[in-house]
């Protein structure tokens, strides 16, 4: 589409590939709209995207860089009679403000090295990968810093939990699961975990700086003495050489096991596209220590920081929420911390249910906490012992797989390519065509836009504009570390002195968004000043920095403050644009999906109110072609609209509660078996 124009008509034109400008053009192009999903910018996703190491370097310069006013070109010989253009924004940066870098490791690799690294590199590059990243050294200018704790122990490495990719039981020994790679750049050549060679076979650790083996596999690691000097830091140019490694997200969100976004991945079938893992842990930050939080039955009674008397107290009360009695709604209104209280439960069940079961404040209403709590009790054992999923390779993979979905039903898209205005019709006032960067004029009967491209004198604003304070931490270690390595954390952190409270997810390299020996840690609150004002002081308290060289915690190699527009705060309806034009907004606050979900189906019913939202995609089985035999009494599905495939729904399989996730979990739905199957063909063509 370089030097080609375009097809100059659409039923709808989106601008921005977004969450929720994905979701619904993969809603319109499935039930056969022709869409065309246009973007400014070089990378799927805008500010849900998902960079390498690199890429992200790349994007920080760009948002650095002082924005070139941009030049306005005149397309009014376009225009027809009864026509007027409303010109568009062509700044994407409003969005992203108060960007700060700072590297707190060495710039280059120690000299020193052993002589066998050279034999041992040639022999195997990715022994080469786990040396470098325990080469040594210290910033210019600072004192050396105290020797550093322990890992845990490397034999995790040597049997790595491989990505989950979880279908249905019936299907996952006889079919492997199907993982498409992603469309963009920044997970061009992953490599999965399981093929990292354990690094101590190639370079046993001196006996002297580790603990027997026994007592490694016997005793918890952070029970461990720091061994002096066995650790050696990471340096800036071994994080450039692993960039590739890295998939690291802009915005940072989890999915609720049976939020909206998972139940819209199943039931539209785009989860075939992608794999997931399951968050192992929750956990809070509580009077300068990191706790785990036991939110599971099994949790509870296996925690060691509850009496018998609270699991008791914990357990009666959780059942209790699982239906809304009378002296619940006699606290609707009243704050939720007074109905814990009430409950007769301590300051321990307390905290724990408030900041990281409901993930609410002291002063959120009682009916609000108990939804909240709900909620994450019924996304529990789903499929695991925690309530949320995370997507391998970052949350950017999201948005890609919808656009895939629009593709795959004849979907354009072109990126680094805009729309310069739209062209109304002053009779109806509706947008009846655009016209691109490059002066085509295309016709359209609906247009979606992401909120950057309209100008704030034709937004409709009740507040003011809120922000989001995001950090990216790379560290050298976990938060938490235990026996194993693959663990993906939540950390919920509640308000101090007055602050926000903060969500922090801890991410390994099984997830495969940062590379072996380091950890991926992401930070989001509510915007009261910079972000580095906001969340520098927490980092500084959980984390080994220059500011904090004596903490006992893991050292930040790398880190990145911004501030990110808070999608939430932009109205839905009631702006200066055209009836048929409709606005979504980018990442918001909370920390599941349903906002933008909830965005993309209100546009799709307002579009096209009788059709279903998202309905499943065919499987490639029960595709019939023009030309092809089968039986005809099962030849009853739809027809794709661009393509002609008729969809064969007779033999339709329900595939449950079936996310690519890995592991066996237990589905709601019946999962026919290829065995039941066969027989109901041979009984249809038997009739």
């Amino acid at each position: 589409m370089a030097t080609e124009e375009l097809p100059s008509e659409f039923d709808v034109v989106i601008l921005g590939t977004g969450l929720a400008e994905s979701v619904a053009a993969a809603a319109f192009s499935r039930v056969g709209q022709k869409v065309l999903h246009l973007d400014r910018r070089s990378y799927y996703a805008a500010n849900w995207a998902s960079f390498t190491f690199n890429a992200l370097l790349t994007w920080i310069q760009q948002q650095q860089e002082e924005p070139q006013p941009q030049e306005v070109q005149d397309w009014s010989s376009l225009l027809e009679e009864g026509e007027e253009l409303i010109y568009l924004s062509q700044s994407n940066s409003a969005s992203i403000r108060n960007v700060q870098v700072f590297c707190f490791t060495s710039e280059e690799d120690e000299e020193e090295a052993p002589d066998t690294t050279e034999e041992e590199d040639s022999a195997d590059p990715q022994v080469e990968t786990e040396e470098e990243a325990e080469e040594a050294s210290h910033k210019e200018g600072e004192e050396p810093e105290p020797p550093q704790p322990l890992p845990p122990p490397a034999q995790n490495q040597s049997e790595p939990e491989p990505p989950q990719t979880l279908p249905p039981p019936s299907q996952s020994q006889s079919e492997p699961p199907q993982t498409l790679p992603p469309p963009a750049q920044s997970q061009s050549e992953p490599e999965p975990p399981q093929t990292l060679p354990p690094p101590a076979q190639s370079e046993p650790e001196p006996p002297e700086t580790l603990p027997p083996p026994a007592q490694n596999q016997s005793e918890p690691p952070q029970t461990l003495p720091p061994p002096a000097q066995s650790k050696k830091k990471i340096s800036y140019a071994h994080l450039v050489r692993e960039g590739r490694r890295f998939n690291i997200d802009l915005v940072s969100k989890l999915m609720f096991s049976r939020g909206s976004l998972v139940d819209l991945l199943i039931k539209s079938n785009v989860s075939r596209y992608a794999e997931f893992k399951n968050v192992t842990r929750i956990l809070t930050y509580r009077q300068g220590r990191v706790e785990q939080v036991p939110c599971s039955r099994s949790d509870v009674f296996a925690s060691r920081q509850l009496s018998v008397v609270e699991k008791r107290k914990l357990m009666r009360f959780l059942t209790s929420c699982a239906e809304e009695t009378e002296e619940q709604r006699a606290y609707n209104g009243r704050p939720y911390l007074e109905f814990l209280s009430d409950q007769k439960l301590g300051d321990n069940l307390q905290h724990f249910l408030l900041h990281s079961i409901a993930m609410v404040t002291e002063a959120t209403p009682t009916e609000q906490g108990l939804a909240a709590t709900r909620h994450f009790l019924r996304c529990l054992g789903r499929y695991g012992n925690t309530p949320f999923l995370f997507p391998v390779y970052g949350l950017g993979e999201i948005p890609q797989c919808f656009c895939r979905m629009c593709a795959v039903f004849g979907g354009i898209y072109c990126l680094r390519h805009s729309v310069s205005c739209l062209l109304l019709d002053t009779h109806s006032n509706r947008c009846k065509a655009v016209i691109d960067s490059r002066g085509q004029r295309i016709s359209c009967s609906h247009v979606v836009l992401e909120e950057g491209f309209v100008g704030a004198e034709r937004k409709r604003s009740s507040t003011p504009p809120r922000f989001l304070s995001r950090a990216v931490l790379i560290t050298d270690g976990s938060i938490l570390p235990t026996d194993s390595e693959q663990q993906v954390s939540l950390v919920t952190v509640p308000p101090a002195a007055g602050g926000p409270a903060v969500k922090m997810v801890e991410l390994s390299p099984s997830t495969m968004t940062c590379s072996a020996g380091t950890y991926l840690v992401h930070l989001t609150c509510p915007s009261v000043g910079s972000a580095h004002q906001d969340l520098s002081p927490l980092v500084t308290s959980m984390f080994r920095t220059p500011e904090s060289p004596d903490h006992d915690g893991p050292s930040v190699l790398w880190c990145l403050f911004f501030n990110m527009a808070d999608g939430s705060g932009v109205e839905a309806e009631g702006h200066d644009l055209p009836e048929n034009v409709h606005l979504s907004s980018g990442p918001d606050s909370e920390l599941g999906h349903e906002h933008a979900v909830r965005q993309a189906e209100s546009i799709f019913q307002k579009i096209l109110p009788e059709e279903e939202f998202c309905p499943p995609a065919p499987n490639p089985e029960d595709i019939i072609y023009d030309g092809d035999t089968g039986d005809t009494d099962r030849d009853t599905g739809d027809t794709d609209g661009d393509t002609g495939d008729t969809v064969n729904t007779g033999e339709t399989v329900n595939t449950g509660d079936t996310v690519n996730t890995g592991d066996t979990v237990n589905t709601d739905g019946d999962k026919t078996s290829p065995g039941e199957e066969e027989e109901e063909r041979q009984a249809v063509s038997e009739e």
